[in-house]
């Protein structure tokens, strides 16, 4: 299945992009979908295996089973004041 994964902050500028298109198995992990993002994107790689992602915009753990047209989101780092 192809999903899209919606990048934001530094991610966006690393990745020189809004989103991400990737095909992955159906039923893959969220963690088989950061590994594809780091493969797809390797510019991406370290910081995609230190963020949080967002499922529905809800975070989600590395076990949460993606399905075709769940909305995925990598989640920077927050930081201000």
């Amino acid at each position: 299945m192809i999903i899209e994964i919606k990048l934001f902050a530094v991610a966006r500028q690393l990745a020189d992009a809004e989103t991400v298109s990737l095909e992955v198995p159906a039923g893959a992990s969220l963690a088989e979908v950061r590994t594809a993002l780091a493969d797809r994107v390797p510019e991406l790689a370290d910081l995609a295996a230190q963020v949080r992602f967002a499922v529905n915009a809800a975070y989600a753990d590395d076990a949460t089973p993606i399905r075709e047209g769940d909305e995925v989101a990598m989640i920077p780092p927050v930081s201000g004041g």
